[in-house]
């Protein structure tokens, strides 16, 4: 049985610094069974980026985010027609896959914060305060928005007002 995103957790690293484990993310992205070998370290999903996640990863972390993949797609700035390509071939390219993955490394470590699926999903999609009025997910599609996601959800985590 696939485990939901609610019985999804984090862990701190040494320094600190929240990170989405990647057993997590991993069946975030649809496991062994859509990724074809389980990840043992984030380095494993570097060959994998490369050449690109099967199309199944972001069905994957769609279903398991209750969020459309046209939801997804405008916010990661993934074009639909281009999409709809990347489906017959069964394969996003690097880009494509590293913003699913971006999505699924900040959704496991949201729902580690906030303690549900449903407040993620919510939070995620909710214009955000601290974040200039935007959704968390529409600046997944940059590492400097990633940045700012993170901050956001490691402010909430430790108490502080933002």
């Amino acid at each position: 049985m696939t485990p939901t995103l609610g019985q999804l957790a984090c862990y701190v690293v040494p320094r600190g610094k929240h990170v989405a484990a990647i057993d997590k993310v991993s069946e975030l992205l649809g496991g062994r069974k859509v990724l074809g070998k389980k990840l043992r370290s984030r380095l494993d999903l570097i060959p994998l980026l490369r050449a690109g996640l099967p199309y199944e990863a972001l069905e994957a972390v769609t279903s398991k985010l209750d969020i459309s993949i046209d939801v997804a797609s405008a916010s990661l700035q993934l074009a639909r027609r281009t999409l709809a390509r990347r489906k017959e071939q069964n394969r996003l390219d690097g880009q494509e896959s590293e913003r699913i993955v971006r999505l699924a490394d900040i959704a496991a470590h949201a729902v580690g914060v906030l303690g549900s699926a449903a407040k993620t999903k919510h939070w995620l999609t909710a214009p955000n305060r601290a974040l200039g009025g935007v959704a968390p997910i529409s600046l997944l599609d940059t590492d400097v928005g990633t940045r700012a996601v993170e901050d956001v959800l490691l402010r909430i985590e430790h108490g502080v007002y933002s």
